[in-house]
């Protein structure tokens, strides 16, 4: 409810009253799995240029006449195989409200209505901008800012912070905002990887754990961008946490796109290799996924799982990403609170 200032003149505008945001970002989903929407979706995401640096007046052109008169249709006929049809949106939307959701029950009942759980992408609906706006008008006069990207990468929790940014240089009355900063080496975070894993495997130790991280180039690597080491880091503490012995999980890089080399070894050809060495049995896991999407339901399950039985493997075991796993959200919230240290 609006309520005019104490003291404030008759004809001041009434404002709400105060409250902290907690504002939850994602990378986005396409609205639908046909042309236009996979078009609108991909030109977003494929113009961002954290995502790919080259200059505009080189990649547009490409982007506008080769890719994107193609590509919407491979990336439609992929999505279309693991959407939800009956709620009308891709798993990652489903997963991030059923995150967002349990995170805001936990919210109220530690900190009550001075908190305002919402979520945003960072490409698609809800757009960033859009979100903030609601939270602004809602009253939420500090907002603290969550990408769910454990491992920090320039092409992932840089732009959605940018995005950000931009969105609050539309404001006329700017919140205050804490971005929260990776999480890749939480013990609580490896803790419920490591909790993902043994449920999955019922305690037993595999021939081998593939954690397929999604790839970026490695010149990014070279210019600076920690995500590659955050990943190592991320790996090794899931090791000694499980407690196996070294060489029992491997770290790896999907998704590769374009002709530029990107971090090394990829997924798709690694298992394969596992394959043709005899190791006829893996598990993958996706630390760097916060939610199950497209890059593991479609590409994991399909495209690398192919790999690796066309190489000779016969047991494949995916292992799902935290979504909205108790100990996950229990994590998110944990450092959420670490994050609003002073504000309530």
């Amino acid at each position: 409810m609006n309520t005019r200032p104490e003291h404030a003149p008759a004809d001041h505008p009434a404002l709400p009253r105060p409250r902290i945001g907690i504002l939850i970002a994602n990378l986005g989903t396409p609205d639908a799995t046909d042309y236009w929407s996979m078009r609108r979706y991909l030109n977003e995401f494929l113009s961002d240029q954290r995502v790919i640096d080259y200059p505009k007046w080189k990649w547009q052109p490409i982007l506008q006449g080769i890719v994107l008169t193609k590509r919407p249709f491979t990336s439609g006929a992929n999505y279309r195989q693991i959407w939800n049809n009956e709620a009308g949106e891709s798993p990652l939307m489903t997963i991030t409200k059923a995150q967002v959701a349990a995170i805001r029950a936990r919210a109220e009942a530690i900190w009550g209505d001075a908190v305002m759980v919402d979520f945003c992408m960072r490409y698609g609906n809800p757009s960033t901008p859009s979100v903030l706006e609601r939270m602004v008008k809602a009253g939420c006069d500090r907002i603290v800012f969550l990408p769910l990207y454990p491992q920090y990468a320039g092409s992932t929790t840089a732009s959605a912070n940018d995005q950000l940014f931009r969105a609050l240089m539309e404001q006329k009355w700017q919140p205050a905002v804490r971005t929260i900063p990776p999480y890749f080496d939480r013990s609580d975070y490896i803790d419920a990887l490591a909790g993902s894993v043994e449920r999955a495997l019922e305690g037993r130790v595999p021939k081998r754990l593939v954690a397929s991280y999604h790839g970026m180039p490695r010149r990014y690597l070279l210019e600076g961008d920690p995500y590659h080491c955050q990943c190592q880091k991320t790996s090794r503490l899931l090791q000694a946490r499980l407690g196996w012995p070294d060489g029992v999980i491997d770290t790896t890089f999907q998704s590769v796109f374009g002709s530029e080399e990107w971090l090394r070894p990829y997924t798709v050809e690694h298992v394969a290799e596992l394959a043709r060495q005899g190791v006829d049995e893996i598990a993958v896991i996706s630390p760097a996924f916060s939610a199950d999407c497209i890059e593991t339901l479609e590409e994991i399950q399909g495209e690398i799982r192919e790999a690796f039985e066309h190489a000779g493997g016969r047991g494949f075991t995916y292992i799902p990403c935290l979504n909205d796993d108790p100990a996950h959200v229990e994590m998110l919230v944990s450092l959420i609170g670490e994050n609003l240290a002073g504000w309530v």
